[in-house]
């Protein structure tokens, strides 16, 4: 695949790889800190959280500063939706392009997972049995999902980086859930029975509320916005 010249916009296999290898590395940090942290801290379950806090934190600035001007850096299907939404995903065909993104997003998410897994001699294949579930839980993904796309939506140009990995390293203390705030980040720890994972039968409930969280998130976006405001690509 060529290299992007100055001046020249992304092609589309180039915005994919993007979003796959980003979405594939933001996984393998969740989870493999998450792997590591366990280890390493007796059961301190509070300290393990804030090893997993920390390299998500770092590792979000840092892919989305790299695949940002390729891709928008978006490793997530409700940002993409949101993009879209925006007219600022692509010119031509946005909706077929908004599923091609999606689809890398998930394909990245389950190779991250597995790469954490093979990185500490762990099977492969597996589901986690960690269970997520209840109204509380619920509601903090919606308050996680609806602050980062706000965030987003509100991020001065250039800033975004900083601030998204600032509110989500933030929303991993405040929320119940600890942040998800992504149907793909859902995907990748639902096949890892690790510190990070979570349940299949709980990842529908999150999904949802992470889809309702995005639409209260863009609502308020929408009713922050003046004449002179515009939205930016994460």
């Amino acid at each position: 695949m060529p290299a992007v010249k100055p001046g020249t916009p992304p092609s589309l296999p180039q915005q994919l790889l993007a979003e796959c290898l980003g979405t594939a590395a933001l996984l393998c940090a969740v989870i493999g800190s998450g792997v590591m942290a366990e280890r390493l801290c007796g059961g301190n379950v509070g300290l393990a959280l804030l090893a997993n806090t920390l390299t998500t934190v770092f590792a979000l600035y840092v892919l989305i500063e790299i695949f940002g001007p390729v891709s928008g850096a978006h490793f997530n299907p409700l940002v993409t939706v949101l993009m879209c939404s925006k007219g600022q995903l692509a010119q031509i065909k946005p909706a077929r392009v908004a599923l091609y993104f999606i689809a890398f997003q998930l394909l990245g998410a389950v190779l991250g997972a597995w790469l954490a897994h093979a990185m500490f001699a762990m099977p492969l294949l597996q589901t986690s049995q960690h269970v997520r579930s209840g109204a509380g839980q619920w509601l903090a993904e919606a308050v996680a999902t609806a602050g980062l796309v706000l965030v987003i939506l509100r991020a001065p140009s250039g800033k975004a980086s900083a601030l998204v990995a600032s509110y989500i390293g933030a929303a991993y203390w405040f929320t119940a859930s600890t942040s998800f705030a992504n149907p793909a980040a859902v995907l990748g720890r639902m096949l890892s029975d690790s510190f990070a994972g979570i349940a299949p039968a709980s990842a529908p409930g999150f999904v949802l509320a992470q889809c309702l969280g995005a639409l209260v998130g863009a609502g308020l976006g929408r009713l922050l916005e003046t004449s002179s405001a515009g939205a930016h690509h994460v």
